[in-house]
């Protein structure tokens, strides 16, 4: 397989690499920081990275985006995480939403979400699916009416009126706008009774309740979302009614796991580095650390794992982009490959760095803590391969 990169993919990783050194890098650890999970986010450094192209890069040219690649976004994901794998994330959690809208929405919806979406740089998107009882196992639905979302909408009129609420939210204290998936047949499963609906944040009786303090991905804002008699045109329908779940069919620019995990080759290249440089300059025992034959077998068992990571989201993102592997297997085993390589590779940057590397001010405990994250994105390992099985 040819991983050769063209001109446009090459000026992307490079704006993105700049963007992630100069801009990303420098304020990451102190964001981190901050007690106060609400306070964690930085609007100056998204309008940054959204004047350079990085939150609408997805969106297709035809209708005022970028239209990169699933190589590309791959690569802009990867740098960018090398900064900060948070801040990374918040951007791609836009295109996940855009594609969305680019594909499936209708003209009227474009007109009223897209356009504004382009315009303004403070316009983030997320999804309201996650509840308390109903999580990750809503990727494969069950066939029982009382499991799968609660949250309730009934029409009235030309509005439904939604009641309930989201938890753990992507972009949820931050975003504008957000697809919300709501129970429209309690009586049947929610494959058939599910409809996905466009809600703004200012939408009356809609509100943000807790931001979560998460153990890592500080920067990054999960929130919970509170709906009470919040009203909704019909209009604002994505698709048809209780078909919200068969909502993406036909979309072929949804890139699904690669995108976490393309986020974590990103992390892993970080503590590669960090690993290097603190072999390279920490003298110990009368020579460098990197003499040490102990420290040589962490450092090559990091880069073999990281290059392993990096050529299997390669090829997953040259199968997508060829549309070759649709049914997402690739994408799934690809995530399982890339948890595993994550938690190994920042705990052995850890252990090179020694005493140092549970100080929080030197930033590899970080990287290990947004790690651990990896843990439980989307699902957890076991649950990933038992979707395979519905493909």
């Amino acid at each position: 397989m040819d991983f050769d990169l063209n001109q446009e993919q090459k000026a992307w990783r490079d704006k993105a690499r700049k963007f992630a050194e100069e801009e990303v890098a420098p304020i990451s650890l102190e964001r981190d920081m901050i007690s106060d999970p609400r306070e964690t986010f930085d609007w100056e450094i998204i309008r940054k990275g959204s004047r350079l192209g990085f939150r609408t890069a997805v969106v297709p040219k035809e209708r005022g985006g970028h239209g990169i690649d699933f190589v590309t976004q791959a690569l802009v994901m990867e740098e960018i995480a090398r900064g900060d794998s948070a801040i990374s994330k918040t951007f791609s959690q836009c295109w996940k939403w855009s594609h969305l809208i680019a594909a499936s929405c209708t003209d009227d919806q474009k007109d009223r979400f897209l356009k504004p979406f382009l315009e303004d740089d403070t316009y983030l998107l997320g999804k309201g699916g996650t509840e308390e009882s109903a999580g990750s196992d809503n990727r494969m639905p069950s066939d029982d009416p009382r499991t799968g979302w609660k949250l309730k909408a009934v029409r009235e009129g030309d509005e439904w009126v939604l009641n309930g609420r989201k938890r753990y939210i992507a972009n949820g204290s931050v975003g504008k706008l957000f697809f919300i998936d709501g129970r429209t047949d309690p009586d049947v499963p929610i494959t058939q009774g599910t409809t996905l609906f466009l809600v703004p944040a200012d939408t009356p009786g809609f509100r943000v309740g807790k931001v979560y303090d998460k153990i890592g991905w500080r920067f990054y804002q999960n929130a919970e979302l509170i709906f009470e008699d919040a009203r909704v045109p019909h209009a604002n329908v994505v698709g048809e009614v209780n078909r919200g779940i068969q909502a993406r069919k036909g979309d072929t620019s949804e890139f699904g796991d690669l995108e976490l995990s393309a986020n974590g080759l990103g992390v892993c290249q970080a503590a590669v580095d960090m690993a290097m440089h603190q072999a390279r300059t920490r003298w110990q025992g009368g020579k460098y650390i990197i003499e040490h034959q102990a420290i040589q077998l962490k450092l090559a068992e990091m880069h073999m794992l990281t290059e392993a990571l990096r050529s299997y989201v390669m090829r997953t993102a040259c199968d997508l982009e060829k549309g070759a592997d649709r049914d997402m297997k690739h994408n799934i085993l690809l995530m399982n490959f890339a948890t595993d390589v994550i938690q190994r590779v920042t705990h052995l940057c850890m252990d090179i760095h020694g005493g140092a590397g549970v100080m929080k001010d030197v930033g590899v405990e970080k990287l290990v803590r947004d790690a651990i994250v990896w843990t439980h994105l989307a699902g957890d390992a076991v649950q990933r391969i038992k979707v395979i099985k519905h493909l």
